[in-house]
């Protein structure tokens, strides 16, 4: 086996119920880990190996206070946000399903981060650069580069960058387990890391990161926590009702659709169910 690269193969790991195991995909673990109060190590390793910067010191927003994370706050947005030395702005969002909105969403979370560290009467020319990383579980670009960077140009000088307070990064974890990832790259480690998809893969990342060997030492211990495990539990569970009623309502629109005598094909478009699907319910 070629020690530099490693296929990520589609392995599924399988355990029970009872013991099942979560991992950085689930956002209530994710923030968990890295907004804890000593584990700022851990977000340094990552963010330097992305964004390719040394970074002295960085300041966590807020700590996951998990009595807060009760089960009526479960459908809560839990991004993370960072300050780093120089003073960018870094918030960082998990997104594992597709709700066909993370480039409009992601445009107005920066505006509400720019605006929340804006203080009345400050100079622009002082206004902190803004980073939003959006590390999601589902392809969004057409292209097969796994981590995308975005740069706001001239439209008739595409060489030209303006408006560089700003920059978003799409991460696409679909697109990395195709990819034959140089595991001497850090970042490659970190997205083995988060990915969790293959085991060889993450233990291969451990042994070539110092850092990963430390973050493994942490999971367990956070993964075995009640309360955490608990409230990830939760947040699934909300995330799978949400899924449900969607796709009820889904049914009930196309129930409506096919009295009224709607095409079939229009039915599908509009409401992305499958012939199947409308088989069963007419």
């Amino acid at each position: 086996m070629n020690q530099n690269k490693l296929q990520i193969s589609n392995v599924n790991i399988g355990n029970t119920k009872e013991n099942k195991p979560y991992n950085l995909k689930n956002d209530v673990i994710f923030k968990t880990f890295f907004s804890r109060k000593g584990n700022e190590i851990f977000l340094i390793d990552f963010l330097e190996a992305l964004l390719k910067i040394k970074i002295e010191e960085i300041q966590i927003k807020e700590e996951v206070n998990l009595e807060k994370l009760s089960i009526e706050e479960k459908g809560g947005r839990l991004d993370l946000q960072a300050k780093l030395n120089d003073g960018i702005v870094v918030n960082i969002e998990l997104q594992i399903k597709n709700n066909q909105n993370i480039e409009e969403r992601t445009t107005y979370y920066s505006s509400k981060v720019i605006s929340r560290e804006t203080k009345r009467g400050s100079d622009y020319q002082k206004i902190n650069k803004v980073i939003m990383i959006n590390i999601l579980d589902y392809e969004l670009l057409g292209f097969d580069e796994y981590i995308s960077e975005t740069a706001i140009v001239l439209n008739k000088h595409r060489e030209y960058e303006v408006l560089k307070g700003i920059k978003w990064y799409f991460i696409e974890l679909p697109k990395f387990r195709k990819q034959n990832p140089n595991m001497n790259e850090k970042i490659n480690q970190w997205l083995v890391f988060l990915d969790d998809y293959n085991k060889e893969a993450v233990k291969l990342a451990e042994e070539k990161n110092d850092t990963l060997k430390k973050a493994r030492i942490e999971m367990n211990y956070l993964t075995g926590d009640e309360e955490v495990r608990r409230l990830a539990e939760l947040r699934e569970k909300w995330e799978m009702d949400r899924v449900s009623e969607i796709n009820f309502a889904k049914l009930e629109i196309a129930k409506k659709m096919l009295k009224k005598g709607m095409d079939i094909d229009t039915i599908i478009e509009l409401t992305g169910l499958t012939k199947k699907d409308l088989e069963e319910i007419s």
